[in-house]
């Protein structure tokens, strides 16, 4: 049982879709059934009377302005500057007047991320730290190859599901990021790219802190506003989901009929081991992933990718590749990325000798596997996969 609970208001929002889902804290898992949770945000009372103008939608800003005897095309102006082009303060929207500017400063809160921190890794990685309006630290990374340039974005303040071998899932988790907190991520992290590769971003991983199925309604309303015309216009096909595996949330995901691509996180071919450094399979073990997998690809047919960290002594031998190679036939899985294992605290596990490496992956390769080794990027500073922790 939890030592300690921590008690949210239940978005209606995110109540409607589920039946029920798995929340894990502090190494434990408590069922909850029939909500899914989305933590209150802990702002000021001055903050939570205003209201953040990205919730509203361009019909409800031409409301307001008609409210103001402002002309309709002002309502354009405004969304165009929070959604296109990337107009983060109201200051920036230049082409309203001053007292225009002073009054939606008065009625409205804009509550963008700030920059905090920036590493950049031998490797090319840039590892950004960002800070929330409420004074939360987040992390997104840049990853650039010579085809293209990847942001891995959070979805959480933390994370609750407790994976030994993630440094993020070792913090406190405090609440959820909201839909304009992760699109923020994407904006901002697109200039850097441009200014530091001159390319601007071509694919977006919802791989950062936190698990996103567990913050459901404003991860897919930030790939809304992600893919929408209006917005940042970038192909739905170029964002890659990753879950610990919530199979519920995966099934809720086919029958909303989404067009992204998705990640599972599988780490072990075997629900003893699974367990052993991923808690959130007790409740959703892999017979239970690999049904909702199924029925995700039945609804949508889109690409569905496995991920799985070697560790020494544990997940890397042929047997554990046999294990593997049963679960990718039940699948229609297109690739199975092999991730070398990035050392983190507190964890004793390490990555195996590269001939070890080496035979698992050639192993899956004999037998007809779709499998890449995934090299580690960033880890010098501590912006590889598993080690985000606000270090730095």
């Amino acid at each position: 049982m939890l030592s300690k609970l921590h008690y949210y208001y239940v978005s209606t929002v995110a109540l409607a879709p589920f039946n029920s889902c798995n929340f894990i804290e502090q190494n434990a898992i408590q069922q909850l059934n029939n909500v899914i949770i989305t933590p209150t945000l802990k702002c000021k009372q001055t903050e939570m009377e205003k209201n953040n103008i990205r919730n509203l939608s361009l019909a409800e800003i031409e409301n307001y302005f008609q409210t103001k005897q402002q002309p309709k095309y002002r309502a354009k102006q405004v969304y165009e500057w929070l959604w296109q082009k990337q107009g983060l303060s109201f200051d920036t929207m230049t082409n309203l007047s001053k007292e225009l500017r002073m009054q939606l400063t008065t009625d409205f809160t804009l509550p963008a991320l700030t920059l905090d921190a920036t590493q950049y890794s031998a490797d090319g990685t840039v590892k950004t730290r960002f800070k929330t309006f409420d004074n939360y630290s987040i992390e997104s990374v840049l990853i650039p190859t010579d085809e293209r340039k990847t942001v891995c974005v959070s979805s959480q303040v933390g994370c609750s599901l407790t994976c030994k071998f993630c440094a993020t899932g070792k913090m406190e988790r405090k609440r959820n990021l909201t839909f304009d907190e992760i699109y923020d991520q994407v904006v901002l992290v697109n200039q850097q790219s441009q200014k530091v590769y001159d390319k601007k971003l071509t694919n977006i991983v919802f791989m950062g802190m936190g698990e996103p199925l567990l913050n459901y309604s404003n991860v897919l309303k930030s790939i809304e506003r992600i893919n929408a015309e209006d917005g940042l216009f970038m192909s739905p096909r170029r964002v890659t989901v990753s879950t610990a595996g919530v199979a519920k949330a995966i099934r809720k995901l086919g029958d909303d009929k989404v067009k992204f691509k998705l990640a599972l996180s599988l780490h072990a071919a075997n629900d003893v081991k699974r367990n052993e450094i991923m808690p959130i399979n007790e409740s959703n073990n892999i017979k239970a992933l690999i049904e909702a997998l199924n029925y995700f690809y039945k609804c949508t047919g889109n690409e569905i990718t496995f991920e799985y960290i070697l560790f020494k002594n544990f997940n890397d031998s042929i047997k554990d590749a046999d294990e593997l190679i049963k679960v990718y036939r039940q699948v229609p899985a297109d690739l199975i990325n092999i991730i070398e294992y990035n050392p983190i605290d507190d964890f004793g596990m390490i990555k195996p000798e590269e001939d070890v490496t080496m035979a698992f992956m050639n192993y899956l390769e004999k037998h007809k596997v779709n499998a890449r080794l995934r090299r580690s990027r960033g880890k010098d500073i501590d912006a590889a996969c598993g080690q985000l922790a606000n270090k730095g």
